[in-house]
């Protein structure tokens, strides 16, 4: 929160609390009372919906410098998504009325809040999209190019997944999300070693995810 005037960091610095979850470890649960919105201080956090008793959506993954439960500020009781640190996280857990008291304060820092969402809400559409109107191929191809992206270019993504986990991106079973994977492999669309995967050809991705 850099952008942030001294002043506003010292105010902030007496309305949160820092937590450190260590990977796999649950930070909030879907429907659970919402007191506090969350910052991403440094680690990788999963975003899920639960969908069913043994059926989740993977939404997506939530880095350094990034907010979780932001709907409370604005009257959200309840978290609407579950939340998982991938990582070693630390977490800043920020009174949402003080943190609502500086959007309005300072015009910069509400700007970057709101570009953010909306990249998430954007995203958001585009699961509901994927998971209602594309094949499983192209499930699998679109949350490949998600996780592939530039902004976790750093973060080697693939390591902090299981297959379990990918194939809840693209809302299939696991069991099918190995075999495309396989199938792409052979394509010669991206290689497999370990967990890690490494995309090859983009294009031919890209194809697969809008045609489905």
């Amino acid at each position: 929160m850099q952008f942030l005037s001294e002043s506003d960091q010292s105010f902030l610095h007496h309305k949160k609390k820092q937590l450190l979850y260590l990977k796999g470890e649950n930070i909030f649960k879907q429907g659970a009372f919402a007191p506090y919105v969350m910052f991403v201080q440094t680690g990788l956090v999963k975003v899920y919906l639960q969908t069913g008793h043994n059926k989740r959506v993977n939404i997506r993954i939530a880095k350094t410098g990034e907010f979780l439960a932001f709907s409370s500020v604005f009257g959200e009781d309840s978290y609407t998504y579950s939340a998982v640190a991938i990582k070693d996280t630390d977490i800043c857990m920020i009174e949402k009325d003080q943190l609502k008291q500086l959007l309005f304060k300072n015009n910069e820092f509400a700007m970057r809040i709101t570009s953010t969402n909306y990249k998430n809400e954007k995203h958001l559409l585009n699961i509901i999209s994927s998971i209602s109107y594309k094949q499983m191929r192209g499930k699998l191809a679109s949350a490949l190019l998600y996780l592939s992206n530039k902004e976790f270019i750093d973060e080697d993504i693939f390591q902090h997944l299981t297959r379990q986990d990918l194939a809840d991106f693209a809302s299939i079973s696991a069991e099918s999300a190995i075999k495309f994977l396989k199938e792409f492999e052979k394509e010669k669309i991206l290689k497999l070693s370990g967990k890690d995967i490494a995309i090859i050809d983009a294009k031919s991705l890209t194809e697969i995810s809008k045609n489905g």
